[in-house]
């Protein structure tokens, strides 16, 4: 019997999602504080690495007990229960019974990540650590132009570019469905993607290739040679982890979320 619960979590105080001995990271957290919940060692199984500093709006991990007996607690439990146990920076906002064969992430049919950015040299303290401090105003005309650069992004292509150099990913051919900039209610501007999924620091080089746009370093028609080219020198900055939420993880069928 699995367990999947969607889970949110702030960032700043972990070196990412994957356990890293000696390293406080969300999956530990999980592993452990989850045992007690549940009476039993547990096997945390995560949607995505997240690196460090990333937040997570909606982001999706399986539970198991390590003994595949049975979890006892009822579902409809979980978010009520799970407060007492875990820290202040990760949330269990809902769950749901899934199959034995569910996974997480190969399961995953869809990822929307929001990156924001801060772009003013006033910064409110509690958006540090949680935004790209930018601290230059962007225009509306600037915002229209990194609008119609992501547009280019849209489609499938081999996002080579758009890869951390280094990366062991042999296949960097990727799907992105969505794109958009805009402004959210807190005044941030927000990038955001889905995809059928993302390579190693994908939208944070996405979002400092956008940022070129809005300096004018980089025209908006730019884009598909850059993306054709298949040269991370030709895309823009890798921006810091700290705007970078993963927002939303959609699979092939309902989740019956409690």
């Amino acid at each position: 019997m699995k367990i999947l619960l969607k889970i949110m979590y702030d960032g700043k105080g972990f070196h990412g999602f994957q356990a890293q001995p000696g390293l406080r990271t969300v999956q530990g957290e999980l592993t452990e504080k989850l045992a007690r919940l549940f009476g039993a060692p547990v096997m945390v199984t995560g949607c995505s690495r997240t690196d460090s500093g990333v937040h997570a709006l909606g982001f999706c991990v399986t539970a198991e007990r390590q003994d595949k007996k049975d979890i006892t607690l009822p579902v409809s439990k979980i978010t009520h229960a799970a407060p007492g146990i875990l820290p202040q920076d990760i949330t269990v906002a809902a769950a749901a019974v899934v199959d034995d064969e569910f996974h997480p992430r190969y399961s995953v049919v869809k990822k929307k990540y929001v990156y924001k950015i801060w772009d003013s040299h006033i910064v409110p303290p509690f958006m540090r650590g949680h935004v790209l401090e930018y601290k230059k105003h962007i225009s509306d005309d600037a915002i229209l132009l990194m609008k119609e650069a992501a547009e280019h992004f849209k489609g499938t292509h081999d996002f080579t570019s758009f890869m951390a150099q280094g990366s062991k990913i042999v296949d960097a051919t990727r799907t992105v469905f969505e794109t958009d900039v805009y402004r959210d209610s807190e005044g941030c501007l927000c990038f955001s993607v889905s995809a059928d999924g993302f390579l190693y620091n994908m939208v944070r080089i996405m979002t400092g290739t956008l940022l070129s746009v809005a300096e004018g370093k980089v025209s908006p028609s730019d884009i598909p040679r850059i993306i054709e080219n298949r040269d991370r020198n030709g895309a823009g900055e890798t921006v810091p982890p700290q705007g970078l939420y993963l927002k939303e993880v959609t699979y092939p069928f309902p989740v019956n979320w409690e």
